[in-house]
């Protein structure tokens, strides 16, 4: 989905006006820490401002086989900026930002479907298993593969419109790998194939077949004389040790009449080349069937290029152009975002060529006047009618449903005869909209086509999707927290009563130590890494390893404890040993009290949204008890809730954490707030909510820390193009066409967003992968910034803790 997986544009200049005004009401806000001069000039400048698989080899065999009256507010180090209506209601991000919003409307289709499965006739599938065992060429290989389109900062809009926030592939593309015995690679949802006969590579040797459909076919192809009935193929091999051609097969958007002189003056043909932009060159081993053509690719190449034409040797009269000569079928598609809302946009697309993709780029959707970032939508309906000579066309759609309509100078459109004659799409948008504010319910509406010099007529339905499914339910459900290993959370149970274990207090169990093999001492301090003498004994809490940047350079480290501090500890600084083989541990002991206390230090420091900790919290820990109790409010009882918040057990639990983060503020300067509640959760055990809150702070921090180095970041981690970046910028650029440097956060953390959602649940590889970016940026900030480093060793103690803090019996119990 940050889509995915969007109207995400918040207008940042009319929130910060707002907050002037609370200025008056808000204690706090002369207060502000000069740890956070970022979110103090954000505020002070813009308080100033006024912002089938059938082939045709039967036929000849031997050619082969979206106001919260909640006040929000963006805090740093425990000191708030009170900014009302910063985000709005924020229901949508309860899950946090391990899984983009896209990724839960998924698994709700995902349990309300159940996809057919098909087993085309010897069709090899696709081979990935190579990329199990390299996750760092999956990564690379899934991320080459996507367009990373804006994600959900606007919380308000995403609410309101969830299918804004998608982040998904957004063209089809199919690569198989086939060996001796050859086989049949078909392009998903299309009548478009390579067939690959036996003995096409030797024995032992392996052939990878790549696939794709680029939409928009060359336009050089498109004139009086020629017209394209295809996409444009790109077809890519991984090996040319080749003994036998393949074959391209391709049904086609045209079919020659058969009166003689359609017969004699067209054809339709093949051109081919091995650069997209050309030349291309006619080949002429085709064998045509109806509205099918095979082809024999006998010239090979790593890649490849070709598109189908109906050509005419001479336009003879009474005929005007090579449309005369053939039967043309036109392709139409419905496309819209993924669930309906009280607002959508239906864009009606007209193609070239048969292949109708099931889900679209469309990349000129305005919202509120500006332009939006590009954005996937998904097929709602297709159709395909018979038009014998390019016209201009009509296009109106009406609602079948009283309570829609479609937007007054939206209701009728036209597409020029000059556009269908470029064979590239054609769009038109209409923006549908709710009539009152009664329940969202899906509906069909009429697509109808005039051709405007004649009587006909062309219409069909399209019926919308289901309204967006809320997503409280399903953050709730128990899930893996990571790829490696599987941390089960008591406040992630969709149960009405959890009874959470209760927290010891003890010496660690350690069952691995180290010994020092030389002294480390600093002259300049660095937060998190441990300092030792030779022959030192320090305790390892477990084998795992942090990669991270000490003064100069990136090592990697172990996570110990020493004198009653937890650390780093270089790995080659140090001898691992067994728990016997350790003589005096005394210095290594620590307690399950402060582990806890000092794995959260970095909270200390991280930057937050007070609304999303809020919600997230709330909605995930299913005991209020439990939560007052570790944050010393056990004389806390339901005389002390209100009636707006006995009800419920989340808007308990969201008293409890309001009135804690009341008191944090009443004594600002020894309490703070995130720091408190991360140790309170970590009493209670969960490590869930734990994981997912220390992934939304880290992202929000980094964006901070970062501005405008964000770009050689993104360039690092996702290998963004200069246009990418641009995409990522143009919502936030100002009246003189630039992001200005107190805003650049907001597209770095669009980014983040958006590139850590694809990692699903592995929150340990989204910590780490962001720290070894980081640190291998020309200037790093992680040299100075060392909070991320912090957060590492947190969810590398979160086992030691549990198996030492929680009784086991209990639990069971």
């Amino acid at each position: 989905k940050i889509s995915s997986k969007l109207g995400l544009d918040i207008d940042w200049s009319d929130v910060f006006k707002h907050a002037h005004g609370a200025s008056r009401t808000n204690p706090f806000w002369n207060e502000l820490s000069a740890s956070n001069p970022f979110v103090h000039d954000i505020a002070a400048s813009n308080r100033n401002e006024n912002n089938r698989y059938l082939s045709i080899l039967k036929e000849k065999p031997h050619l082969f086989s979206k106001v919260s009256s909640n006040r929000d507010s963006l805090a740093s180090s425990g000191d708030e900026l009170d900014i009302d209506c910063l985000l709005r209601k924020t229901s949508s991000r309860r899950s946090g930002r391990s899984k983009s919003v896209s990724d839960f409307l998924d698994i709700v289709d995902n349990q309300r479907l159940h996809p057919r499965k098909t087993t085309p006739q010897k069709t090899i599938v696709s081979d990935v298993t190579w990329l199990q065992n390299d996750r760092e060429a999956y990564k690379m290989a899934w991320l080459s593969h996507r367009q990373l389109t804006r994600s959900c900062l606007d919380l308000e809009a995403m609410s309101h419109s969830p299918g804004w926030a998608q982040t998904q592939a957004t063209d089809i593309h199919v690569v198989c790998k086939l060996n001796y015995e050859g086989g049949s690679v078909q392009l998903p949802d299309s009548d478009i194939n390579i067939h690959v006969p036996v003995g096409h590579v030797l024995p032992g040797e392996y052939q990878e077949v790549g696939l794709k459909a680029i939409l928009n076919p060359p336009s050089s192809f498109n004139n009086e004389l020629s017209s394209t009935v295809s996409p444009l193929i790109e077809l890519t091999l991984s090996n040319l040790n080749t003994r036998e051609a393949i074959f391209l097969e391709v049904k086609v958007a045209a079919k020659v009449k058969n009166d003689p002189l359609s017969q004699v003056m067209s054809d339709i043909v093949c051109f081919y080349s091995f650069n997209k932009e050309g030349p291309f060159k006619k080949l002429e081993n085709c064998y045509t069937y109806q509205d099918t053509i095979q082809v024999k690719l006998m010239d090979l190449s790593h890649v490849m290029y070709a598109v189908i034409a109906v050509q005419a040797n001479k336009i003879q009269p009474p005929a005007t152009n090579v449309w005369d000569y053939v039967h043309r079928m036109v392709s139409v598609g419905i496309y819209g975002p993924k669930y309906i809302h009280p607002s959508f946009t239906a864009v009606f697309t007209v193609f070239g060529h048969n292949y109708i993709p099931g889900k679209l780029t469309i990349c000129d959707i305005k919202k509120g006047g500006k332009n939006m970032p590009p954005v996937v939508f998904q097929l709602w309906g297709k159709h395909t009618f018979l038009l014998e000579k390019p016209q201009d066309l009509n296009i109106s759609l009406v609602s079948c449903d009283p309570d829609f309509e479609v937007k007054m100078e939206d209701q009728s459109k036209n597409i020029k005869e000059e556009d269908l004659k470029t064979g590239e799409m054609v769009r038109q948008q209409f923006l549908f909209s709710m009539l009152g504010c009664r329940e969202m319910h899906f509906f069909v509406f009429l697509v109808q086509i005039k051709v405007l010099k004649s009587s006909q007529v062309t219409q069909f339905h399209v019926t919308t999707p289901d309204p967006a499914p809320k997503l409280c339910g399903i953050i709730s459900r128990p899930k893996r927290l990571q790829n490696r290993k599987e941390i089960k959370s008591a406040p992630l149970l969709l149960i009405p009563t959890v009874k959470y274990p209760k927290f010891q207090d003890k010496t660690l169990s350690v069952n691995t130590y180290g010994v020092a093999l030389k002294t480390v001492l600093r002259q300049n301090k660095i937060d998190y890494l441990l300092e030792y003498f030779k022959g030192d004994t320090i305790a390892l809490l477990g084998e795992d390893k942090v990669k991270a940047i000490g003064q100069t350079k990136i090592k990697e480290w172990y996570v110990g404890i020493l004198r009653k501090k937890i650390g780093l500890v270089h790995c080659k600084n140090i001898k691992v040993i067994s728990k016997e083989q350790a003589m005096d541990t005394a210095d290594s002991e620590l307690t399950t009290r402060n582990l806890a206390e000092q794995v959260a230090l970095p909270f200390k420091k991280l930057t937050y949204i007070y609304s999303v900790v809020l919600s997230t919290v709330s909605e995930s820990v299913c005991d209020w008890r439990a939560l007052a109790e570790v944050l010393g409010y056990s004389h806390m009882s339901l005389d002390d809730f209100n009636e707006a918040h006995a009800d419920k057990e989340s808007e308990r639990v969201a008293h409890v954490v309001k009135t804690m983060k009341e008191d944090c503020h009443a004594n600002k300067k020894k309490r703070l707030f995130l720091y408190e509640l991360i140790v309170a959760l970590l009493k209670i055990d969960c490590q869930g909510l734990v994981a997912r809150l220390t992934q939304d702070t880290i992202i929000l921090t980094s964006a901070v820390k970062l501005g405008k180095y964000w770009r050689e970041l993104a360039e690092k981690l996702a290998r963004l193009t200069k246009q990418q970046i641009e995409a990522y910028e143009i919502p936030h650029q100002g009246k003189n066409g630039a992001v200005a440097l107190e805003m650049m956060w907001k597209p770095a953390y669009d980014f983040l967003y958006t590139w850590a959602a694809h990692y699903g649940d592995s929150y340990r590889d989204v910590l780490q992968d962001l720290q070894s970016a980081l640190d291998k940026m020309k200037n790093p900030v992680t040299k100075h910034w060392r909070e991320l480093t912090g957060t590492l060793i947190l969810v590398n103690c979160m086992d030691v803790l549990r198996a030492s803090a929680f009784s086991k019996m209990e639990e069971e119990e």
